[in-house]
């Protein structure tokens, strides 16, 4: 009998189900689930609650709905029951921007035919939070992982930009919470994940860092690369908001690692004095081989004294006569990134539009002394990331003749030394001309003696025809 009663007040009371677990980030959408098998065209009656006190959301059998008055308020109903799944026997509700006070233990309850199936399930919120929200470069952080309620047995991971992170100092509260103590820098920066695993299920919320302190160049001796006789910025830029004080430039003197060993800035260093308060970079106007090295940049924000080093690499081009030949080499001073280079001949036309002729790789390029080959050439060098700068050079054809050009100008060479001797003969023949022409004319001047010159000299004559006679 007492078997008898207690399977008809189970029939008649209804049925509890094995409570499931739901694991959700704070402010995120959570779907309590609620699933019958006895499927019918009859609608059901249907009443969730939380803590099996407080209502969360009623229907009667006729259709009528109803909202706690906490999830109603002014208007603004954050829980839902779909209708379109009735058919199918799931009931589940949906919380959407769930909060901290959301976490606890719902009760759904389904009466369908005089039979009443009760489910519960446990809602457990996941919040990741950051202290203090905007640190400073130097300052100690706490980043706080929490879940509520709090679970007996729960395994937490930290992920940060979506690779694992193994803090240096962590202290655990219980394994569902984790206090992640660290000094603020930039490699911190970025989206913080707390995982959370429990009973075989997995959750995790997520918060993002943002470390004040000095974003360009974006991390430390960072290489920037220039051109010899170029111009190029050396970038020194803080967080938006934060204002330096006493900001200052140095050069670090080369295999240095003391402070206080500094080297003098480059005559053309300039500041700009109207640049914003969070912009402190410099410029260095015409860039010489002797610029290379350590740069650094610092300034006072909130008592931390912030720097960041970057290196400068020069580069340069140098030209070589060879037999036949002209040899350009790309040199820098430091090419430990460097992985490819890369040599650009580019000519322009009438119309001053540019455009590339030619291609070929290598640290070296040797040219051939024909005239399509002088003009501009740029050695663009690339490393692991892609181009890392260029450098072009100006090659003029007389620093560069040989082979066909010599012999062309040997030829030159010999037509103009035979020109010029013909030249010569002619103006002592033209000398000699304007001399007679001008001992003549002298004579001219004096007719008397010219008769007397005529008459001896016919006076010999007869004399010669008078001896051949006899």
């Amino acid at each position: 009998m007492l078997f008898l009663f207690g399977v008809i007040t189970f029939i008649m009371t209804g049925a509890r189900c094995e409570k499931p677990e739901v694991l959700v980030e704070v402010g995120s959408q959570a779907i309590l689930p609620c699933k019958s098998s006895d499927i019918s065209r009859v609608s059901p009656a249907i009443v969730w609650t939380k803590g099996d006190t407080s209502t969360v959301w009623r229907k009667t059998r006729s259709g009528l709905q109803s909202w706690g008055s906490k999830w109603s308020n002014k208007g603004n109903l954050r829980v839902r029951c779909p209708h379109s799944q009735f058919e199918r026997g799931d009931y589940s509700l949906e919380i959407n921007n769930v909060s901290e006070e959301d976490a606890g233990l719902y009760t759904c309850k389904v009466e369908h035919r005089g039979q009443v199936t009760v489910t519960d399930v446990m809602l457990r919120i996941i919040k990741v939070s950051i202290s203090p929200p905007f640190p400073v470069w130097g300052n100690n952080i706490l980043v706080t992982c929490n879940i509520l309620p709090r679970p007996r047995d729960a395994s937490v991971q930290w992920m940060l930009n979506n690779s694992p992170f193994v803090p240096r100092s962590a202290m655990a509260t219980d394994k569902a919470e984790s206090v992640v103590t660290e000094k603020a820098t930039m490699k911190l920066s970025g989206n913080w994940t707390c995982v959370i695993g429990y009973e075989g299920k997995e959750g995790r919320a997520s918060a993002t860092l943002s470390v004040g302190g000095i974003v360009q160049p974006p991390k430390e001796n960072t290489k920037l690369y220039a051109a010899v006789g170029s111009a190029v910025t050396l970038p020194c830029v803080f967080s938006s908001g934060l204002i330096p004080l006493s900001a200052t430039w140095e050069k670090v003197k080369a295999d240095s690692f003391s402070k206080s060993a500094l080297d003098h800035l480059p005559p053309s260093f300039s500041q700009n004095p109207a640049q914003s308060s969070s912009d402190k970079s410099a410029r260095l106007n015409d860039v010489g081989f002797e610029d290379e090295g350590e740069y650094r940049c610092s300034g006072t924000v909130e008592g931390q004294r912030l720097t960041q080093n970057m290196h400068l690499v020069v580069a340069k081009i140098v030209q070589s006569q060879k037999k036949n030949s002209v040899a350009l080499t790309c040199e820098l001073s430091d090419a430990s990134e460097v992985t490819e280079y890369e040599w650009v001949h580019v000519i322009y036309d009438l119309n001053n539009t540019q455009s590339i002729s030619d291609v070929r790789k290598g640290k070296t390029l040797s040219i051939k002394g024909s005239e399509e080959n002088f003009g501009e050439w740029t050695c663009r060098f690339s490393g692991k990331e892609g181009i890392l700068g260029n450098v072009t050079h100006h090659l003029q054809l007389m620093s560069g003749l040989s082979g066909k050009v010599t012999s062309s100008v040997s030829k030159n060479t010999g037509v103009i030394v035979a020109l010029s001797f013909l030249l010569i003969v002619l103006l002592l023949v033209l000398v000699q001309v304007y001399k007679n022409h001008q001992r003549r004319k002298r004579i001219f001047q004096y007719p008397a003696l010219e008769t007397i010159v005529h008459t001896i000299s016919n006076e010999r004559e007869e004399r010669e025809r008078s001896r051949v006679k006899k």
